[in-house]
Order: structure tokens, then sequence, then C-alpha cells
């Protein structure tokens, strides 16, 4: 007896000790949604259809789709396709953003057949497409408002209402307390994705809709294919089980206070620290220099970030995250696109465009800046004059990208700490060979310059 007790205990001490630790101390990965693996190494690009050709129609829009192939572009984002309200209208043709049928076609950009050519035409060509979704409000004179007033939130008077606090006079606010509403909201996200065949959506503030409203959302898209999510948001909980993607708003507002406010390189560490530390593992962030809300409300890039435009563009092309270009970037984009009349972008060749497709090549070829947790994260390079140079690292798999630029109008020398950098380089822009040898390797920029050394293989 004494010696069936002996081997009972010496089994639950080794049982004891071959399970795995306590779960509630165990890391868990935060995002549980599987992004698309097209989405690994992927670009966007935002088209305002009204106002990027003088027809301002998908037809048209078609033929510059090869162009944006050979740019590097990957998602083709398209503004809101929907009717237009006329009721409490802004300007002569209205916004985007004023939904008066949700699944409906503007006419002004042509048909439904139209747009699905576009869809198939774009997947034909190894893209994919996304659409604006609008969920937050519609149109005054949306046929909703009239079938299903209760829908939509009130005022004490028991009147329609733009969401609170903003200028939004041409739209009416959503109530998501109500089920009926989301499951129809539901059955009209789904009804692109299943009858036109894209591949998700772009969603209009989308932090001011219920996140489980999204998540349920996400669940039930996916059961008809894949799709990608861009949240015009920024915030974590977001991306646990709806969005792979949300802006990067912080990003650009650094960008602007260290090149036309003139705060240097240090106005960017603060965000490099908290994208490396405080975003979830696996997360994307979308990048960018412009977008239709900054060319339309703040100026456009020029105005935006000066001097230093390219600077900011090498940046948001290397950090972590996905690079988006906006709607006539490429081509120089100088000044900023009504929103509410006709305003057609005048197309030309500007070096932008060759910039973004070095930038983008690299981006598909080299898995240091692949996208997520397929990509490199981004390592801090000390240097000796870090008030003017940002210097950064990133590496994977075998590839590695060292970025260094100088947020500044005056010609920097530094010393960079380059113990743990040494191997041999090419320079992206200028082909030119770049060795690192040593523990401290010496360069010279001059004001607003940079470098994206690509390590050989």
């Amino acid at each position: 007896m004494k010696k069936l007790s002996y081997l009972m205990i010496l089994l639950f001490f080794f049982t004891a000790h071959a399970q795995p630790g306590d779960p509630r101390y165990q890391p868990k990965p935060y995002v549980e949604i599987k992004h698309p693996e097209w989405t690994k190494n992927a670009t966007i690009y935002e088209v305002n259809i009204r106002q990027y050709t003088p027809e301002g129609t998908f037809k048209a829009f078609e033929k510059h789709l090869p162009r944006l192939k050979k740019m590097g572009v990957d998602i083709i984002w398209l503004m809101p396709i929907h009717p237009i309200g006329e009721l409490h209208r802004k300007g002569t043709l209205g916004s985007y953003y004023s939904v008066k049928d949700f699944k409906g076609i503007n006419p002004d950009f042509g048909s439904l057949a139209d747009f699905k050519s576009l869809v198939n035409k774009i997947h034909s060509m190894g893209m994919y497409v996304i659409i604006d979704w609008v969920g937050n409000h519609s149109a005054w004179d949306n046929p909703l408002a009239n079938q299903h007033p209760d829908w939509y939130t009130k005022t004490r008077e028991g009147k329609f209402q733009p969401t609170p606090w903003y200028d939004w006079d041409d739209v009416i606010d959503f109530d998501y307390n109500n089920a009926d509403f989301r499951e129809y909201m539901t059955g009209a996200l789904k009804y692109w994705v299943s009858q036109t065949n894209i591949d998700g959506y772009r969603c209009d503030v989308a932090g001011f809709i219920p996140v489980d409203f999204w998540e349920n959302a996400r669940a039930e898209l996916d059961q008809i294919k894949p799709v990608f999510m861009l949240a015009e948001w920024e915030s974590r909980d977001l991306y646990k089980k709806s969005f792979d993607m949300t802006y990067s708003w912080t990003l650009w507002d650094k960008l602007k206070r260290a090149t036309v406010e003139k705060k240097g390189a240090p106005a960017l560490f603060e965000y490099m620290a908290h994208d490396v530390n405080s975003f979830p593992f696996n997360s994307y962030r979308m990048t960018f220099t412009d977008n239709h809300d900054k060319n339309s409300w703040e100026g456009n890039q020029f105005s935006n970030f000066g001097p230093g435009l390219e600077a900011a563009m090498v940046l948001c092309s290397t950090v972590n995250g996905m690079p988006l270009v906006y709607s006539g970037q490429e081509a120089g984009l100088d000044r900023s696109l009504a929103f509410f009349e006709k305003d057609p972008i005048v197309w030309k060749d500007h070096k932008f465009a060759s910039m973004y497709e070095k930038l983008f090549t690299l981006k598909h070829n080299n898995q240091a800046l692949w996208n997520g947790k397929w990509g490199g994260e981004m390592e801090r390079v000390t240097n000796d004059n870090m008030n003017k140079i940002l210097s950064f690292y990133r590496e994977k798999n075998g590839d590695a990208v060292l970025t260094i630029i100088n947020f500044s109008d005056q010609e920097a020398a530094v010393m960079l700490d380059s113990k743990y950098l040494k191997s041999s380089y090419t320079e992206l822009f200028s082909g030119s060979p770049f060795i690192i040898s040593l523990d401290k390797t010496s360069l010279k920029l001059k004001g607003w310059d940079y470098r994206v050394f690509v390590r050989n293989k």
C-alpha cells in the first residue's frame, strides 16, 4: 500500500511538472483576424474618380491602370461610388460621403456593368480593389430615412440630426443600437463582395461605429472570401477581430512638425517608439503624405511638407506600414482639389512617379519592408547628430534595409553606430555601392537628403 502511494505521488509530481505554464501568463497574439496573403507586401492607391479624368468615369479611369501597375500599386481604393444625396447638398456636385443608396452606383461614374468591368480589369492585372464605405451616416434623402426613421439618432425634438459636433450638415446620423439596421448594413457590405467581387472596404469614421458591429461584419464577409479592411481611425481595438489596417494620422502630424515646423528628427522619435511598443504585432498602419482629407482641408503635399516632402515620402515608404499614394501625387499635384465641384487633375510626367516605382519595387522584393508579421521590426540606429538625422534598420529572412534621412535644411555630417550593420549595400536611388566594415560609419547628407541602403545578398 505504501509502495502504491509512493508511485502515485511520483506520478502526480511528474504529471504536474509536465503541464505547460499557467495560461494566464502566456503571451497571446492580439490580432486574431487573418490578413489575406496578398497583402503581405502590398501598397495602396486612393482614386478620386470625379477628379481623375475630364470624364470622371470608371471607363476613363481604366486607362490609367497600366501606369499604376507599373508604379507598383497593389490595392486600388475607390472613394465612394454610390449616388450622392441632393437634399442639403454641399456645392454643385455634393460630397461622396453623403450616400443616397448603399446598393447603388453614382450615375456620373457609369453603370453597375461599368463598375464590374473595372473590378475585373483590376483583377486581371494582378491588383485588388476596395471601395469606400460610409456606415456612420446617410444623405437626408436616402430612402431609409422615410422607410426606417427609427434607424437614425434624433434631437430632443425627435428630428434627424447630422453627426453631433461636426459641420456635416449634408448627412444624418445612424443609430447602431438598432439590430435591424445592423443586419441591413451587414447585408449591404456583403452585397458588394458577393455581387461585384470587390476585395474589401475602406470604412469612413470607423471609430464612430461600435466595434462589435465591425467584428461580426468581418466574420460574415470572410465567409464569402478573404477580405481586406481599412479603418479610417487610429486605435488598437479595431485590429483584434475586424480591421487589417488603420490610418497613421500621427505620423503625418509628426512629419509636418519635423519639416514645415522645422522641429527636426526628434519630432519623429515618439512616433517610432510608439509604433514598435504600443501597436500590436502584426497590425498594419497606413502611412501617407497626402489623402483626400489632407488634400482638401489641409492644403497640398508641397504646402504640407515644403522642401521636406521627398524625405517624408521616403520615410512613409520604408517605416513599418503600408504606403498610400493619393490621386495626382505622382504627377506632382501642387494644389488642393475641390471637394464638391468638378476639378480635374492635370496629369504630367514627374519624378515622384519614378521615386514611388523604386520604393514600391523594393517593398515588393525585400522582406524587411513587408507588412505586419511578414516584415522586419524597425531598429533604431543611433548616431551623433540626432537633432537632424533619423536612422533606422529593418531586417527579415536575410533581407535588410537601412534608411537615413536628414530632417533639416542644412547639410549634416553624421557618424552611425554601425557595429551590427556590417555588410555591403547598394543605395536605392543612386545605385552606388556602400560598405559598412567598422563599428562607426560616417557620411554626409545635404539638407532634406536621404539614403536608402539595401543590403546585398
